[in-house]
């Protein structure tokens, strides 16, 4: 299993854009492209502005045959058009990519 760890720093002011787009569409858009959430964080210092999420992917190249359909969705790019007529969301997006340690197991 391969997780991959999103880390935005949103605009000033717009976090709650940018979570009402995910509450309200993307996650059911990327779930339509076997994109699968594991969860949301925001930063506990909301001056930060900062959100975090980890998707949940079977391998690299799942990840990137996905990642990549759900960029050419036709519903994924008018909702982004229409979300961010006002400018982005986001200003920067870092990627971390993780597999679990061996020693770990939650039961």
């Amino acid at each position: 299993m391969l997780y991959e760890l999103r880390i935005y720093q949103v605009v000033p002011g717009r976090m709650q854009a940018i979570l009402d787009r995910f509450r309200d569409d993307t996650i059911r858009i990327f779930a339509k492209h076997d994109m699968k959430v594991t969860n949301f964080w925001v930063d506990a210092d909301e001056s930060k502005d900062r959100l975090y999420y980890v998707l949940e992917h079977p391998d690299a190249a799942s990840r990137e045959r996905n990642f990549q359909s759900f960029l050419e969705d036709q519903e994924w790019l008018e909702l982004k058009g229409r979300t961010e007529q006002n400018g982005p969301l986001h200003e920067k997006i870092d990627i971390v990519y993780m597999k679990k340690a061996p020693f770990f197991q939650i039961e």
